[in-house]
């Protein structure tokens, strides 16, 4: 090789490193939806308590999450930035992730259990090891806002993770029962709504309402809406084909419903999906003016004409009792009865 094409190989050499480094970046984050389990819990496991999202106001509630993990029979181990700050969130944003990708490298640890959602967890997205996940699956207990962290972890590795109450959530005698039947009596859970001890005779509280009936079959992905929408156009959202796609909201007005459905409807996702479930929306109350689209319009105009197995009012989301389902779990939904049921088991294999 002479000098003038030595030079010449060193130039294209240099020119193309940019695009190397971009690549590789792009590999990282590649979709590796191969469906991966965790072990499953057993009381005496260790637990890390983590805080993702906003900053939690109050000690107590700390303490009290804390004493709610051992009581359901774990070891804790708290974030080493679980206490930290910056203006709303829980710490920096790499503060916040090295505590996340922390629990999932640390081998004393079987669980991450987030405190509190808010919002701050979609800045952890190109934070987090996606590979060390992969290695390393562990159940991932929490709603609301981490849901970025569901969509993101079930997108990048395939991991089945869990929607369910927070570690501050209420801990009442529903949810303490959900959590020993998912998590230490391994259930295949059959979710359905059930009546209030101080209902009516005809019930009022906790009804389902079905939008088209049918039965499907699926892996179940989903969870806060406002969340889920943000993330489109990202690596970070799940694929949607065939899917059962599950949606809460908390304080959202209608219209604004209605406009992240129509997003969701517009990059295409509604159109691939198996079936479709609605949990709460609590306090999505109607703003002034001239009038205003109802949720049954909103459900009339973005889902019946998927003409797909769906049904609104399930047990999910911003509610004091609330179910724990397993994002990536293969479900069958009964869209006339209003429940849905796992078909395999959402852990490893003894």
């Amino acid at each position: 090789m002479d000098k003038r094409e030595f030079i010449q190989g060193c130039a294209i050499t240099a020119a193309m490193l940019p695009f190397a480094h971009i690549n590789s970046a792009m590999a990282a984050l590649m979709p590796n939806t191969q469906r991966r389990l965790a072990p499953a819990l057993n009381k005496g496991d260790t637990v890390a308590l983590v805080c993702p999202s906003k900053a939690v106001d109050d000690k107590l509630d700390i303490q009290i999450a804390q004493e709610v993990l051992q009581a359901l029979g774990f070891k804790v181990k708290v974030g080493k930035y679980l206490t930290a700050r910056r203006g709303h969130l829980a710490g920096t944003d790499s503060e916040r992730a090295s505590d996340f990708n922390q629990a999932f490298a640390d081998q004393e640890v079987n669980a991450i259990i987030c405190i509190s959602g808010g919002s701050g967890a979609a800045r952890l997205l190109p934070l987090l090891d996606y590979q060390l996940i992969r290695k390393n699956p562990k159940v991932l207990l929490g709603f609301s806002d981490i849901t970025a962290l569901h969509s993101a972890i079930h997108a990048q590795t395939g991991l089945v993770t869990f929607h369910g109450p927070n570690a501050s959530a209420s801990w009442n005698p529903f949810n303490v029962d959900q959590f020993q039947r998912v998590f230490f009596k391994r259930e295949l859970m059959r979710y359905q709504n059930v009546r209030g001890a101080e209902d009516e005779l005809v019930p009022r509280l906790n009804r389902t309402i079905t939008i088209t009936g049918g039965k499907a079959q699926g892996e179940l992905i989903g969870g806060n809406l406002t969340v889920l929408t943000s993330l489109a156009g990202t690596p970070y959202l799940p694929d949607f084909n065939n899917k059962i796609l599950f949606l809460e909201d908390v304080e959202e007005a209608p219209y604004r419903i209605d406009r992240m459905l129509s997003t969701l409807k517009l990059i295409g996702a509604l159109d691939k999906i198996a079936g479709f479930i609605f949990g709460a929306c609590v306090d999505c109350r109607p703003i002034g003016g001239y009038g205003w689209l109802t949720m049954d319009n909103i459900f009339n105009d973005h889902i019946k004409p998927l003409n797909i197995p769906a049904f609104r009012g399930a047990m999910i989301g911003h509610i004091k009792q609330q179910f724990i389902v397993p994002v990536g779990g293969m479900v069958e939904i009964d869209a006339e009865a209003g429940s849905f049921r796992l078909l395999a088991p959402v852990f490893q294999s003894v």
